[in-house]
């Protein structure tokens, strides 16, 4: 799944043919995704695109008419492409612009999501419960503790709970535990400040590092240009249970914590 890293790749990929370009044409081929892709053409062709941003995992493509809020679910990306570029399968949905460039949505598992909003996009009730982003200063760990105060909740849960601090999903919830030293388990109440210190400028520095590197490809993730990922290089524990730290050569060890796969180090990871 494109999680918050790939997802800014993506806006930033994208942003530099849309930015300031009129939309001439709206062609939606499948519009059965997570939730029916409303029609919206009138309200946007002949909109000029203003400012393309990110909120959690969520593109908004902003225009004075309104908001254009995408999300990527399991399999989606988005791709720029000339207007003459043959339609391929899973190509859902085109967004053209003046320029000759398109804006093509394509989700094999149709997960993903093409939606609007005329009202500020902070009441739209996809986001009006979201957590601080990770990356700005709102995330500290003042806050994380207040936030944590109490929760009996495993640590890894509450660091992917999007009421809690957004965008930090599973990959990228197992580096920055190993590289705080937190055991994925541990009550997330029960993590003294000094770890939690660590482990907010853990995920600062990881979420940053997999952005520069062009987001994590684990399957099919590509950015605007088609390219891959390069962050899975550096990955320390995600995907390697029963494999060797590379830290004190101790077997990692995989369990299951909220459906998802953790991967942690028992000897690393102790508090």
């Amino acid at each position: 799944m494109p999680e918050l890293p790939e997802v800014e790749v993506t806006r930033q990929g994208i942003s530099p043919h849309l930015l300031d370009q009129e939309v001439t044409k709206l062609i939606v081929r499948n519009g059965s995704l997570r939730w029916p892709v409303p029609d919206i053409a009138q309200q946007i062709v002949g909109q000029t695109i203003r400012s393309i941003r990110r909120r959690a995992k969520y593109l908004l493509i902003d225009t004075d008419a309104g908001t254009t809020i995408v999300h990527l679910g399991m399999s989606g990306s988005l791709r720029i492409l000339s207007k003459s570029t043959p339609v391929e399968k899973h190509d859902h949905i085109d967004l053209e612009m003046a320029n000759g460039k398109v804006l093509r949505f394509n989700d094999p598992r149709r997960f993903g999501a093409w939606l609007w909003c005329e009202l500020p996009e902070a009441a739209h009730p996809l986001l009006a419960k979201l957590g601080p982003e990770p990356l700005l200063p709102t995330f500290n760990v003042d806050y994380f503790q207040q936030a944590l105060k109490g929760k009996k909740k495993a640590i890894k849960l509450c660091l992917m709970d999007n009421h809690i601090v957004v965008g930090v999903g599973n990959i990228y919830a197992n580096e920055a535990l190993f590289a705080a030293g937190i055991h994925p388990q541990t009550e997330a109440g029960k993590v003294d400040i000094a770890r939690l210190t660590i482990l907010v400028t853990e995920v600062k520095q990881i979420l940053t590092n997999a952005i520069k590197q062009g987001g994590t490809t684990l399957k099919d993730f590509t950015n605007a240009e088609g390219k891959p990922g390069y962050f899975a290089q550096k990955l320390h524990v995600y995907g390697r249970g029963g494999e060797t730290c590379n830290q004190c050569g101790h077997l990692l060890s995989e369990i299951k914590l909220g459906q998802r796969a953790t991967v942690f180090c028992g000897l690393c990871q102790t508090r």
